[in-house]
């Protein structure tokens, strides 16, 4: 063996190695998963089906439907004149609802009246009559479910992971002694939210309409199978289409292959058709084009001026795309996807068979593969040259892309992030050995840093500058982005040369405040900012002096606009968003061009806060932690919300600065703001309303801004014409950036 390719093959078979524990689960790689996901993704988009299946039809409650008939959720009556005018109309295979009614409607003032004959009129027969007369006309729910029985309806409703119920379950598909002999790991729940009993026993049947989001944030699979109280219930999907076409259900296992049991899988069977599913008791969505389906208004199916030849004997699926009603979903063929299209897409994939899987033997023939090539890589690509290196590697990813592209028109979903990345990356780390060396010359380490650090943490890195390089490192730092606000304004009052020489002054002003905090600059984005505290150099303050540079960033910018003001320039005003949390940081860039940076949702989250300081008024917004991260400064709770790009919603905060140096009125005006969120988030509209006058006055006398007051008087304001769900959780929804 030739010594000098021992050091590649070691480093080729660690790198072998740590594919293995991630395909094993041992070690898993978000940067693989990401892969995998987008490998997913594409091969989706490259086969899925561009036609519209006229099999299923939409009744969709949009914007018009929603101006024509009034404001979600409709009465009874109105849904029983749609259910009517389905069936005895346009005569629909079956009729699938996704949308649940938990609730008694009342809006008819039958309750009213009737207690009204018991209590002030309860000497009055002829007002009981009346009552009797027109209690068939009133008694919405019982029109509707009287229209229930027009064809095979199939109401939705939901799980929760909480102990919570209310309305009435359907019969499970399945229970214990049904599903003897086979292990299933489906999702559990705690709790659900179903309909009213006199409608769920209207009904032909019932089906939960949950659905699951992957790692990212995007739904690529349906819960087809949920657990409760040891019984398993069916998706919404798959009542719907079985209501059509009265089928039984059942659960086995099937092979694979045909006449191969060493290698199996879950599967649903209604006739002779099939649902692969997971260990989970999922499948996978088989998505078309958007639309893949065509949509009607459900004010035009009510009227009946919807065409009928397109509703008869297809499958109705009545949802939503309508932007209040928070239907829409993250998928791998739109970003907006609307929820009750998801149910769609599995209907015609049961009925064409095209519902792909992962078979069980995708994971041992990953892991075979992965040792192979590993091995077999690592001894011979040293000892080629690059250009047959590369032809080697290029034919072995090209083999393997057809090999998996064969499997996916099979209906087969094999891993396709790990042995890629394998072979390309073997390849790479062979081409590339020797060209990218580390240095520790004190020359090079101010040649790296000193465009980014202040001069003094260079002459201190430059002490021991083995301790510093510009590769990528996992770090927790504190990002900082700052923005001009109305920049494009400002500009349009200004000549070029003036337009640079204010953003120059401005840019030197507010690096001179980072740099004096210890800060590093990422980058100047036109008037936007980045920079970060923690790196190059470890600093354990690093929350401390990212947040007290945007405070200081402040006050600079004060009394920059003064001699602006004085020169006759337009004042500026900058809003600060800070976060800390565990990033990537090191050199990142391409061939032509590299910078010393930061990556991470981290970084996102820090753009985001500092992007929704307009939204509240404030200088300046930092994440929770942040805060947590520094109990000697004094901070207002502004808001618990979602920004884009995020499902996990974060506390954000506005920093007010040390304790020990904030006046007493505004810790106080703090400390009521942040009990008027308690009464917020419960609901509780008078106490909170209360609160946001007294704070008001209180801001007003000691001549604080009152804006983020008033924000949250104009909320309240709509929350009362709009009223959240009863479990709302408080969490205001970004969906800008």
């Amino acid at each position: 063996m030739n010594k000098q390719h021992l050091p590649r093959m070691i480093l080729s078979l660690l790198i072998t190695a740590l594919l293995v524990l991630h395909s094993l689960g041992v070690m898993p790689l978000n940067l693989l998963d990401r892969m995998e996901a987008w490998s997913y993704d594409t091969r989706l988009l490259l086969s899925m089906s561009h036609e519209k299946d006229p099999r299923v039809v939409i009744i969709d409650i949009d914007e018009a439907s929603l101006k024509r008939v009034g404001q979600w959720p409709w009465g009874r009556d109105q849904m029983a004149r749609l259910t009517t005018a389905l069936f005895e109309h346009y005569h629909v295979a079956a009729a699938g609802f996704d949308v649940v009614f938990a609730e008694p409607d009342g809006r008819s003032g039958l309750a009213t009246l009737e207690h009204l004959a018991t209590t002030q009129f309860r000497q009055d027969p002829q007002f009981s009559r009346v009552i009797d007369m027109a209690r068939p006309l009133l008694d919405y729910d019982a029109i509707f479910a009287k229209s229930l029985s027009a064809g095979p309806v199939v109401l939705g409703y939901y799980f929760t992971p909480y102990p919570q119920t209310s309305g009435t379950l359907p019969s499970p598909v399945f229970t214990d002694a049904t599903l003897h002999g086979l292990d299933r790991n489906f999702l559990h729940n705690q709790g659900y939210g179903a309909n009213i009993a006199r409608l769920q026993q209207a009904a032909t049947d019932s089906g939960y309409f949950n659905m699951s989001s992957d790692f990212d944030g995007v739904t690529r699979r349906m819960p087809m199978l949920a657990e409760y109280g040891g019984a398993v219930y069916e998706a919404l999907s798959l009542a719907t289409l079985r209501a059509a076409l009265s089928l039984p259900l059942s659960l086995h296992y099937a092979a694979d292959m045909a006449g191969w049991s060493g290698s199996r899988h879950l599967e649903l069977r209604a006739d002779d058709m099939s649902v692969p599913l997971d260990a989970h008791g999922a499948a996978l969505v088989p998505y078309r084009a958007y639309p893949g389906y065509t949509y009607l208004s459900a004010a035009d199916v009510m009227a009946g001026l919807a065409p009928a030849n397109l509703l008869e004997n297809a499958i109705a699926l009545v949802g939503t795309t309508a932007p209040g009603l928070l239907d829409l979903r993250v998928t791998p063929v739109a970003e907006n996807y609307p929820g009750v299209e998801i149910h769609a897409n599995l209907i015609s994939g049961i009925l064409d068979g095209t519902i792909h899987y992962q078979p069980g033997f995708a994971g041992k023939l990953e892991l075979v593969l992965l040792v192979t090539l590993g091995i077999v890589l690592a001894w011979i690509l040293p000892r080629l040259t690059p250009l047959r290196g590369a032809l080697l590697g290029i034919s072995l990813t090209a083999a393997y892309i057809g090999a998996n592209a064969w499997a996916w028109q099979h209906n087969w979903v094999l891993g396709f992030a790990p042995v890629v990345t394998l072979v390309i990356g073997l390849m790479v780390l062979n081409m590339a050995w020797g060209f990218f060396a580390e240095t520790r010359a004190k020359r090079q380490i101010t040649g790296l840093f000193g465009q980014y650090v202040p001069p003094e943490l260079v002459d201190e890195m430059s002490h021991d500058p083995s301790r510093f390089n510009m590769r990528s490192e996992s770090r927790e730092l504190s990002i900082l982005f700052s923005d001009v606000r109305s920049f494009t304004t400002v500009s349009e009052s200004l000549t070029p040369q003036q337009l640079s020489d204010l953003l120059n002054e401005f840019l030197t002003v507010m690096t001179t405040v980072i740099h004096g905090y210890h800060g590093t600059i990422d980058k100047y984005m036109g008037d936007c900012i980045m920079a970060f505290w923690g790196a190059p150099l470890d600093n354990p303050q690093h929350a401390r002096d990212a947040v007290l540079a945007g405070l200081a960033m402040q006050a600079a910018l004060t009394e920059l606009n003064i001699d602006f003001a004085a020169r006759g320039l337009p004042q500026l005003h900058v809003g600060v968003g800070v976060n800390t949390g565990r990033v990537s940081v090191g050199n990142m860039g391409s061939k032509f061009r590299m910078a010393y940076t930061v990556m991470g949702d981290a970084v996102n989250l820090a753009s985001r806060l500092e992007g929704i300081t307009k939204q509240y008024a404030v200088p300046m917004v930092v994440g929770e932690a942040t805060r947590d991260a520094l109990p000697e400064m004094a901070f207002v709770e502004l808001d618990l919300v979602r920004v884009k790009g995020k499902m996990q919603p974060v506390t954000i905060f506005q920093p007010l600065g040390l304790s020990s140096e904030i006046d007493a009125a505004l810790l106080e005006l703090a400390n009521r703001f942040t009990a008027m969120l308690v009464d917020y988030r419960s609901q509780q509209w008078d106490a909170a309303e209360t609160t946001l006058h007294a704070l008001i006055l209180q801001a007003s006398a000691i001549a604080a801004p009152t804006q983020l007051y008033q924000i949250y008087l104009e909320r309240i304001a709509h929350l009362r014409q709009y009223p959240p769900a009863a479990d709302w959780d408080g969490v205001w929804v970004f969906e800008t950036k």
